[in-house]
């Protein structure tokens, strides 16, 4: 099964390139990264805090199937409205350090948008550690509930 949501790591180098096309209009995916209730439905993840202007913070929790609570936050540092969000992210309790993410919004048509993320890590290492795990598949996955919450 091929993904929608790509990713491109290139060799030796420590981030990561992701891309997506929506079938919503701008307004509607910028809106699914913002808006708690749907970051919620989309991400499977209790919102704590966002705080979505520059200087904000968010904090989402999630439990998994074990029953162990998983904590990721961040500092928002940039944060223009259907154009850009620059935050930091950080899985608590991991050996992982805190990674930069660099989301950009476009528009295609009325209709269609396109999310760009560039992702840093600290090391290639690290960036090959997230790579083994299920990180295609939980992207994919969530992305695919991001477009299916706009089209019931």
């Amino acid at each position: 099964m091929e993904y929608k949501t790509r990713i491109r790591a290139e060799k030796g180098k420590q981030e990561l390139f992701i891309t997506r096309e929506f079938d919503l209009p701008l307004e509607l995916l910028f809106k699914a990264y913002v808006e708690p209730e749907l970051v919620t439905q989309w991400m499977g993840s209790r919102v704590v805090k966002l705080e979505n202007h520059r200087h904000g913070s968010y904090q989402f929790e999630t439990t998994d199937p074990q029953g162990n609570l998983h904590i990721f936050s961040g500092t928002i540092h940039e944060f223009e409205p259907e154009q850009k969000i620059t935050r930091t992210f950080k899985m608590e309790n991991t050996p992982f350090d805190v990674q930069l993410e660099f989301l950009e919004f476009e528009a295609i048509s009325e209709d269609r948008s396109l999310l760009k993320m560039h992702v840093v890590y600290r090391s290639v290492n690290i960036r090959d550690q997230i790579l083994q795990m299920p990180f295609a598949w939980g992207i994919n996955r969530a992305h695919d509930l991001l477009q299916a919450i706009f089209n019931l």
